[in-house]
């Protein structure tokens, strides 16, 4: 487990253990604890939203080639400084590489099981991601879950970090309500590789299946949607924080499930494609109910995630 990882797990407000008896037991420096967060820097979150913009309109784009367009836009870059905000905002490019993301240190990889598979019905598939969203002065991260087929959203999380925890939320939330699949795909992230979320897929007798390294296709519909959040909601809305932020992510979901047309759904809403195949199959609880997501903004408000110190020496 990370380091990271294991701060996430320190419960400041435990009843019998304090924070120094839970460091040493977690192996977690205290002053990596206690030490108060810097002011954001704002040349790296402007930067950051300006990376994320461009990668979304042209996602085949590296560090070279993002330098070279931030600097056609009269930005100062080097290549060190785009690389690691690419890094940190957990974006990289489509195309052949040696990886496609970075599993765990003794995570199982597993095998991808979707090559010349027809998937031509509700609930055979489903597929997770992570992308990075620019949220005023500070950055969150978001997690969804997707019917491959009908392309709609099962569940989805918002957390101001990488931690596995809010994977599994939504993992189990979209278990609860909508059935499950026969095959979960995810790229080779440590969330998504780890054991508390295999685990999970495992015991409740899905099969799991990551994409190949360098197959930026294969997980291809959850990339668009994405850019379709981004363009559609995020990048119009300027949410001020990850309160505002969450109700109007969860505003759009609602929009995209259940009146955004799909031309490769015939025109039809990912929703009613879903029901019009599973509506029969579930409970009517699972069917009926409101497709707003009962969410989570994991530590957001509390703790906004800013450009690490290390992260914040001097630009380029």
């Amino acid at each position: 487990m990370s380091a990271p990882d294991r701060r996430a797990k320190l419960d400041r407000n435990h009843p019998d253990l304090s924070v120094r008896r839970q460091c040493e037991m977690l192996h977690v420096a205290r002053s990596r604890v206690y030490r108060q967060r810097r002011p954001a820097n704002d040349n790296d979150l402007d930067l950051m939203r300006r990376i994320d913009e461009l990668f979304l309109r042209w996602p085949f784009l590296g560090s070279r080639r993002m330098v070279a367009l931030l600097r056609a836009d009269g930005l100062r870059v080097n290549r060190k400084r785009v690389r690691r905000l690419m890094r940190l905002m957990g974006i990289v490019p489509l195309g052949p590489k040696l990886r496609t993301s970075k599993p765990g240190a003794g995570h199982k990889i597993y095998p991808y099981l979707l090559r010349d598979l027809k998937i031509d019905r509700a609930n055979q598939v489903w597929c997770a991601d992570i992308t990075y969203l620019p949220i005023g002065r500070e950055f969150l991260y978001l997690v969804a879950i997707m019917d491959w087929h009908s392309r709609a959203v099962l569940a989805w999380r918002v957390s101001n970090t990488m931690d596995v925890s809010f994977c599994v939320s939504a993992l189990e939330d979209a278990l609860a309500r909508f059935g499950k699949p026969e095959i979960f795909n995810t790229d080779q992230g440590s969330q998504f590789t780890s054991a508390e979320f295999t685990g999970a897929l495992t015991a409740a007798g899905i099969k799991i299946s990551m994409d190949g390294k360098g197959r930026w296709m294969d997980n291809v519909f959850i990339e668009r949607l994405w850019r379709s959040l981004k363009y559609e909601d995020i990048y119009i809305k300027f949410y001020a924080d990850g309160i505002e932020a969450r109700a109007g992510i969860s505003q759009w979901m609602n929009f995209y499930n259940r009146r955004r047309p799909h031309q490769a759904l015939g025109n039809r809403a990912p929703m009613e494609v879903w029901r019009a195949e599973m509506g029969n199959v579930l409970p009517p609880m699972a069917v009926d109910m409101t497709l707003v997501p009962r969410t989570s903004l994991d530590n957001a408000c509390a703790l906004p995630t800013y450009p690490q110190p290390q992260q914040q020496q001097k630009a380029a």
